[in-house]
């Protein structure tokens, strides 16, 4: 079966990630996504340079990209322009992230692209939104999802340094959010002809990510604090160490309902009603001693041992501090459809899925991403455009030709 997208027609102008994410997820779905790159490339394809990666293959532009058609050109050249618009006439969906006031200056933004095609359902990802001060404020995700929402504060101790975002979680959780966006935006288009813009921003992300504290700071004027491992106010909702070393969280975050299993699996049954612990009030003032038995307890014994001793207590809910390797080995990743084999020539390339199945309309991995300007004759080809006009426009340097 195709995937539910099947047959929608994406146009993307994106660099980095946010976008090209989003239209990957889209594209996962099925859609059909052209990917305009500038004459250069994605300078997302540069990470594989900064990482000082030695092999040819380029796995964090692989997984936005993968299942796209590339053309290379220069959208800001007034045949660059018009190739862009050709494509957009007939497209469902224009994907950018580029900054809103040069896509504007390239002439290229929803008033003009829906001029010519009124169903266009345009979305424009930003770092910091579309109006305010701060509109044409260029942002990553590390500064504008992670520092200016507040998430880096808050895994930040009192007396400690704010920790570095991981490479593209903030640009990640956009982009799939976003593609539910844009498919929202489809949907009303199906049922009334109308096409619309749809806009976010990294920092919008960042702080409905943050909505558990933001939503108790808006209504209470107050948030809970940030704490170490020590200090947890609940002992049943942390993670402890084993003999080898290796971590786990015990999830117990029904105070009440948890404790007793607890109890049991560390082997002492008679804290469940010892009067230091009894209540979760008892356990959350005595917190800190909890905590410190509990931590002899399980630096007792091997990981695996409190794997067998944890399947005992199936209402004790736990899960592994895992490493990249562990998660990449553990046999529920490919059992929760976490990796897809996405052809390349006769082979197949392992890579991280998007974060959705449909079990009516499940698609399929098609291809794995471009090289720069590989589909840029193909793609003019479809537009009407001549080998000869193909030619002209990469010898004047509008576009880029690969073979």
């Amino acid at each position: 079966m195709p995937g539910p997208l099947h047959g929608v027609r994406v146009v993307e102008l994106g660099v980095w990630i946010a976008g090209p994410a989003a239209s990957g997820v889209l594209g996962d779905w099925g859609a059909d996504i052209v990917k305009i790159e500038p004459l250069s490339g994605d300078p997302s394809r540069l990470f594989r340079r900064m990482l000082s990666l030695t092999r040819d293959d380029n796995p964090i532009f692989e997984l936005d990209n993968r299942n796209k058609r590339g053309i290379a050109l220069d959208v800001s050249s007034a045949e660059g322009r018009t190739i862009v618009l050709d494509l957009v006439r007939d497209a469902d969906v224009f994907v950018t992230n580029a900054r809103a006031e040069s896509v504007a200056r390239a002439g290229l933004d929803f008033e003009s692209l829906r001029a010519i095609n009124p169903r266009i359902v345009y979305g424009q990802i930003t770092g910091y939104g579309l109006e305010g001060p701060e509109a044409d404020r260029p942002g990553f995700d590390i500064a504008a999802y992670w520092a200016r929402s507040g998430l880096a504060h808050l895994h930040t101790p009192e007396d400690g340094e704010p920790p570095i975002l991981r490479g593209g979680v903030g640009d990640h959780s956009t982009g799939v959010a976003f593609a539910g966006a844009i498919a929202a935006a489809l949907f009303h288009r199906e049922r009334t002809g109308e096409g619309q813009m749809v806009s976010t921003s990294l920092f919008r992300q960042g702080v409905y990510t943050l909505g558990y504290d933001l939503s108790l700071a808006l209504s209470w004027g107050r948030y809970p604090p940030v704490n170490r491992r020590a200090d947890a106010p609940s002992p049943t909702a942390n993670n402890y160490r084993t003999s080898d070393g290796r971590r786990f969280w015990v999830v117990g975050v029904e105070a009440d309902r948890h404790w007793p299993p607890l109890a049991r699996v560390a082997g002492h049954p008679e804290w469940i009603d010892d009067p230091r612990f009894a209540t979760a009030r008892d356990r959350t003032v005595n917190a800190r001693e909890l905590i410190a038995l509990l931590d002899g307890v399980f630096a007792s014994k091997t990981f695996d041992e409190w794997v067998a001793i944890f399947a005992t207590e199936p209402d004790m809910f736990w899960a592994p501090v895992a490493t990249p390797d562990e998660v990449l080995a553990d046999p529920q990743t490919r059992a929760a459809g976490g990796i897809v084999d996405v052809p390349n020539g006769d082979d197949v390339v392992p890579m991280i899925a998007s974060p959705a199945d449909f079990h009516g309309t499940p698609g399929e991995q098609r291809s794995i991403a471009p090289r720069i300007g590989e589909h840029t004759r193909d793609i003019l080809r479809g537009l009407g455009r001549s080998d000869v006009d193909i030619d002209a426009l990469a010898a004047a340097g509008v576009i880029v030709v690969d073979g």
